[in-house]
């Protein structure tokens, strides 16, 4: 059990920094990708599950990706993927495209595969604590599914959750798919 979400997040951030390499999640997305246009999608760094090949592969069949657009405030605007060679440098490090279409473009994606350093079973995901995809999360359609993309042992039994925290239906990791029972905290 984790006592506060700052140790939670500690501890895997630390458990990823030990990760001889980080894993992609192409072959595991593409047995269970449901029959879906609009994937909206984050190009991942460092240590965290791989997203590249993924968002290469969307691209190649003809779905469309939203990447986000990282705002001072920490929201997120969202934008569609041009190609991984025509993204734009953004705050914090961070690959974006380069227009903008706003924070509420993300309730047009049929699916939506969000970061996350871990997630219960009960759908709580942890993030990295500033809140941008629980914001954007809650602008999604009613019945959108929202994957959270994590490693197998970053799928753990609870963790602690605050009032505005937003659970996802699946965690998505480079072997498989796994449903989570969202809990009634959303």
């Amino acid at each position: 059990m984790y006592l506060t979400k700052a140790a939670a997040r500690q501890q895997f951030l630390d458990a990823r920094a030990r990760r001889a390499r980080s894993e992609g999640l192409l072959a595991s997305a593409q047995q269970v990708l449901p029959d879906v246009y609009r994937v909206a999608l984050y190009v991942s760094m460092g240590p965290e599950p791989q997203t590249g090949a993924l968002i290469d592969w969307l691209l190649a069949t003809n779905h469309e990706v939203l990447l986000p657009i990282l705002y001072a405030d920490n929201d997120l605007g969202w934008g569609v993927a041009p190609g991984a060679a025509d993204l734009v440098p953004g705050r914090l490090g961070l690959s974006e495209p380069p227009i903008d279409l706003g924070s509420d473009a993300i309730a047009t994606a049929d699916l939506v595969i969000c970061p996350a350093l871990a997630v219960a079973r009960d759908g709580v995901r942890l993030g990295r604590g500033g809140g941008s995809y629980d914001r954007a999360l809650a602008r999604t359609r009613p019945g959108t599914p929202v994957w959270a993309a994590v490693y197998d042992t970053e799928v753990v039994a609870t963790l602690p959750f605050d009032t505005h925290d937003r659970p996802v239906h699946a965690a998505l990791t480079p072997n498989h798919l796994i449903p989570l029972q969202r809990s009634g905290h959303d």
